[in-house]
């Protein structure tokens, strides 16, 4: 199939445990969603405590070594400020949960392992904060594969 029907956008933290914990069920939702469209798109940040010090290449052989990813891995990027990446500029900004009317602004992302579901037209789906564990979406995403048949 030539075009992701479901897209994670995941924020990659450091803290070993979670790191673990999270990897472990990323890379099984991917292998068992990629062949009906689903990808995950893994973008590495060191804004969080400074958590994430390695080099791109150091972080993407540790994770395809240890933990066998296949899906793409990104570039670090700032995921908020004013040097935020454009991909999450506009994920932040689609996302009517982080977004305050009140205030006339758009939350900040609070920290490792947060995670966007995008569906195959760019439409932000749902976020999850850093609590919500990778395999609680398999449903959202078994739906919106099922959905584009």
């Amino acid at each position: 199939m030539g075009a992701s029907i479901a897209r994670l956008f995941y924020r990659k933290g450091k803290d070993r445990q979670l790191s673990t914990f999270y990897n472990t069920q990323l890379v099984k939702l991917h292998q068992t969603y990629r062949e009906k469209g689903f990808e995950i798109l893994a973008f590495p940040c060191n804004q969080f405590m400074k958590q994430e010090p390695k080099t791109n290449q150091e972080i993407k052989t540790f994770l395809q070594t240890k933990f066998n990813v296949e899906f793409p891995l990104f570039d670090k990027v700032d995921v908020n400020g004013e040097n935020a990446h454009d991909i999450y500029k506009y994920l932040r900004i689609n996302t009517p949960t982080l977004v305050r009317k009140e205030k006339n602004d758009i939350r900040m992302i609070p920290w490792n392992f947060s995670k966007f579901l995008v569906d195959s037209n760019g439409k932000v789906v749902g976020y999850f904060d850093p609590s919500v564990q990778p395999r609680k979406l398999r449903q959202m995403i078994e739906n919106m594969l099922d959905s584009s048949d």
